[in-house]
């Protein structure tokens, strides 16, 4: 029984509770993660890493450990309770290290739940949007003198995005001609775009871009918030590792300011939130005003149209490899969510000046 299985885990960890109960969280799509319920508080976030996804998961549950530490040091002058609900804390297995690996060579790590709080899965007002700004620029912010360099890259070339372009190639030499002929006019859009959308990269690959701390999946659910939605605590730091500032608030741009959901099919629905933009804008920049420098400010508006585009384009390319990547629910599931961003590009194209000024 799967209870008893995760009762047993949970007790491979010095967390000096009682088993009750357990509770299955949906909140991500690669790591199986459950609440544990204890006899008295606190209760607990068990997670199985997926490892067939994360190769390195040791490197992983290190990367997440070691920058929850840095941010704890951080802020070291916070009154204990205040630090708890701010911060994840992680607990370490019997062996004493930060993760379990069971008889099935599954990764198990183990994190105290930060309870009365709640997680938002699409903003809904500008006031959320300035707190998810606040909270994701506090965590840059707080990891701005972190040397990266001790981090383990979980997912190398993620945002790289000659990687992207050639994964796309590879995959315009072997789709199937429906599918090449259905998504004609997204793949020339694609090919047009391809000296623009790598200005971002180039500048981080020529070191005018500093190399950070970055958390890699900023969607707005990976934000816990207190009940009266003020932000507490970022959260799902399984992808943090070496980035440029940009990645973090593109992804959040991305998520936060589509008028529509990812894979809304009816394009004329989905435009840029121009007033969620300013408001995360806003929250964001007065927690890293001081860690940014001029040149990476000026160019966060390129973090949101790369960000953007990128999703496009492996929506694309996962469509013309005959969605082995994405799950989909019908057959152009994966055409209409690349559609869906290159029209969101379009629409924060058409606002860019008005973004330019927001951000300078």
């Amino acid at each position: 029984m799967l209870t008893d299985k995760l009762e047993y885990i949970f007790n491979k960890f010095q967390h000096g509770n009682e088993y009750k109960s357990y509770q299955e969280l949906a909140s991500g799509h690669i790591n199986d993660t459950y609440l544990i319920k204890t006899q008295t508080k606190p209760n607990f976030v068990l997670q199985r890493i997926n490892h067939t996804v994360f190769k390195d998961v040791k490197g992983l549950i290190n990367n997440k450990v070691a920058i929850s530490n840095h941010i704890r040091l951080k802020l070291k002058n916070t009154y204990a309770e205040a630090l708890e609900r701010h911060v994840l804390t992680f607990v370490k297995a019997a062996t004493g290290e930060y993760y379990f690996k069971d008889t099935d060579g599954d990764f198990w790590n183990l994190s105290i739940f930060i309870d009365n709080t709640l997680t938002i899965d699409t903003v809904k007002d500008e006031e959320v949007a300035y707190e998810g700004g606040k909270l994701f620029g506090e965590f840059l912010n707080l990891t701005s003198d972190f040397d990266v360099a001790k981090l383990t890259e979980v997912i190398p070339k993620f945002h790289d995005m000659s990687f992207r372009y050639a994964q796309f190639n590879s995959a315009l030499q072997s789709a199937p001609k429906e599918r090449l002929f259905m998504a004609t006019q997204e793949i020339d859009y694609v090919l047009g775009l391809k000296e623009d959308m790598h200005v971002l990269q180039n500048l981080k690959e020529s070191g005018e871009l500093k190399l950070r701390v970055t958390h890699n999946d900023t969607k707005i659910s990976n934000a816990l918030f207190t009940k009266d939605n003020k932000g507490l605590c970022v959260i799902d730091t399984d992808t943090v590792m070496p980035g440029i500032a940009h990645y973090d608030f593109g992804d959040a741009i991305r998520t936060i300011c589509n008028s529509a959901a990812e894979d809304e099919s009816n394009l004329d629905l989905v435009k840029f939130n121009i007033d969620y933009f300013n408001a995360y804008a806003k929250g964001f920049l007065e927690k890293v005003k001081d860690s940014l420098n001029a040149k990476e400010i000026e160019c966060l508006p390129l973090g949101a149209q790369t960000i953007i585009f990128i999703m496009g384009l492996r929506f694309l390319t996962d469509y013309l490899n005959n969605d082995v990547y994405y799950k989909t629910k019908y057959p152009q599931h994966n055409l209409d969510r690349a559609k869906n961003q290159f029209q969101l590009l379009k629409s924060f194209k058409e606002k860019y000046n008005q973004i330019k000024l927001e951000i300078n």
